[in-house]
């Protein structure tokens, strides 16, 4: 994968991410800053999705910790560098412990 194709992946999913939580109603504000979207919860906590260019990841930090995602492009989706877990698990179960309620947002 090259950088432009990062990017137009990061793009879309961020995007994706927004019209979900519009989509769900859920109490999430968001806002996009220079590659970065940071989602506040209604207690004010925050997840951050941030681009690590250098690398092609994708990190996610909560208050359960930091997390990073390669791009499988097999299996077409952004998978933790450690254990395999695909985003979306990892992003729903953070923003759960963090809104004090399920989340189940889908891209």
């Amino acid at each position: 994968m090259n950088e432009s194709e990062y990017h137009d992946l990061l793009d879309d999913l961020m995007v994706a991410i927004e019209d979900a939580i519009e989509e769900a109603e859920l109490d999430i504000d968001y806002e996009t800053a220079a590659g970065i979207l940071t989602l506040t919860c209604e207690d004010h906590s925050k997840v951050i999705l941030s681009r690590q260019t250098p690398v092609l990841q994708l990190w996610l930090a909560a208050r359960s910790g930091g997390f990073h995602f390669d791009y499988d492009v097999d299996k077409k989706q952004w998978l933790t560098d450690s254990d395999g877990e695909e985003f979306m698990q990892v992003l729903n179960r953070c923003l759960s412990q963090q809104c004090g309620e399920t989340v189940v947002l889908s891209v």
